[in-house]
């Protein structure tokens, strides 16, 4: 079968099948770290995808390729509106193991780096997949096969320890249709049933702290498929299996759109007791159609509270999969769509941030770090006016928790991991001037960065 530059198949009738401190110190004691990340807005709503989702307990984030990290535009737009990033192809067996034994990180490396440049999280993607695989892992008998699932799954997640949200641990191993079945594979022709709960205590083995997905097409509505996912789900959850989310990829289009039962079918998967989260959407379309739907995914992701996020795959039509449908949220001059309006209005942000005037912008860097906790530091810069007041989001991943902070006043939300920090007595800055605060992260083994809200003004 033919395979598509970003390693799909083609686009067919029905949904493709996708290729695819303790004590509080010194802000002056601070070391910054190389890379910050800066989200400007100002009074009133967030600006961004990803400070919008931030205000809401969670992240926007979006597929990337690594040969694009050259491209200033590209990664202008990465860095100013998404939150979460997910390797695109850099991260499937045939990229990081191409010889058995033999691995090669480069270019997944050089995204992770990226993101964590940037306080972004990071969607592992994919480690059990019956796609992109080179053609040794075929040719092996069923015990050498074992051995090598399980060495990849270890090697590729100790490699990326501590630096991975989530990892999709096995990816699209149910047919479609109505029969429920697996899909024919060489994990499962020659390993069975059981492979994929043996790849999910490998993973834990593996990565204690990294949530493990199973991902899947074809499963946003209630329908045998979907069904076939719960069950398991319910099975693994009952037998004490580590799974910890279902991924739902959610590429939709005419043939295919946003099923009316989406948001019923995220709750059924979330009453199991897993996270869920929309990984790869795509919508083909455009205009106010194409924009309702992708409203109508986010108000549904917003409405179930294990709905923990939500991924765009990609960033432009351009370099979109599918892009002769033009499926995402930029065009291909990078401009933003009514899809884009849409979404960020279902989030609660606002393109135009309030209207008083008064911007901001919050700058995040990484400073000392201990085995563990670490510090962090925002910088907080007003625009081209004096403003009076600022606020700003910061947000941690669970078990991570805040314990101690400094230059400000903090509030937390029922969670405990979303701090709003304001300022401690008088937030006057002149037009240009810059202030700061700082805080303490308790990782309890989770080293990833805070996600950053966007400076509100006034």
């Amino acid at each position: 079968m033919t395979i598509s530059t970003h390693g799909r198949e083609p686009a067919r009738a029905t949904r493709p099948s996708r290729a695819r401190r303790a004590v509080a110190l010194g802000v002056a004691g601070l070391l910054a770290a190389a890379g910050v990340v800066t989200l400007a807005g100002s009074a009133g709503a967030a600006s961004t995808l990803g400070a919008a989702a931030a205000e809401k307990g969670r992240y926007f984030g979006t597929a990337v390729a690594a040969s694009h990290l050259g491209e200033s535009q590209y990664v202008s737009t990465l860095n100013t509106e998404f939150n979460s990033v997910t390797p695109e192809n850099e991260m499937k067996w045939d990229a990081v193991e191409p010889t058995q034994n033999s691995f090669t990180y480069t270019s997944a490396d050089q995204i992770v780096s990226h993101a964590q440049s940037k306080g972004m999280k990071v969607r592992g993607h994919t480690l059990v997949w019956y796609s992109q695989l080179p053609s040794w892992v075929s040719n092996l008998g069923a015990t050498d096969l074992r051995s090598a699932m399980n060495n990849h799954i270890t090697k590729v997640m100790q490699h990326y320890a501590g630096k991975i949200h989530s990892w999709d641990v096995v990816n699209e191993a149910f047919q479609d249709g109505s029969s429920g079945a697996r899909r024919s594979s060489p994990f499962q022709d020659k390993l069975g049933d059981g492979y994929i709960e043996e790849a999910f205590r490998t993973a834990r083995a593996a990565d204690s702290s990294a949530k493990l997905c199973y991902n899947d097409y074809n499963i946003e509505g209630v329908n045998a498929k979907s069904t076939a996912v719960y069950n398991m789900v319910k099975d693994f959850k009952a037998r004490g299996v580590p799974i910890d989310c279902v991924g739902l990829q959610s590429h939709f289009n005419s043939a295919s759109p946003v099923p009316s039962d989406f948001q019923a079918n995220l709750q059924r998967f979330a009453d199991l007791g897993v996270d869920v989260q929309i990984t790869e959407l795509d919508i083909e379309g455009s205009g106010t159609s194409q924009a309702t739907s992708y409203s109508n995914v986010v108000k549904a992701c917003l409405a179930v509270s294990r709905c923990t996020g939500i991924t765009v795959w990609g960033i432009t039509d351009k370099y979109s999969w599918r892009s002769s449908g033009t499926p995402l949220l930029f065009d291909s001059n990078y401009t933003k769509k009514a899809a884009y309006t849409s979404v960020l209005t279902a989030l609660g942000g606002s393109s135009s941030g309030g209207g008083s005037g008064a911007t901001c912008t919050a700058t995040y860097s990484k400073a000392e770090e201990w085995s563990d906790r670490f510090n962090g530091k925002v910088t907080i810069t007003a625009g081209s006016s004096a403003i009076t007041d600022w606020t700003v989001t910061v947000t941690v991943t669970s078990p991570q928790k805040v314990s101690a902070t400094w230059n400000g006043t903090p509030t937390w939300d029922t969670s405990g991991n979303v701090m709003t920090m304001k300022p401690n007595g008088n937030g006057s800055l002149a037009a240009g001037a810059s202030t700061s605060f700082g805080f303490t992260v308790m990782t309890n083994g989770n080293t990833s960065a805070p996600i950053i809200g966007a400076c509100t003004a006034s």
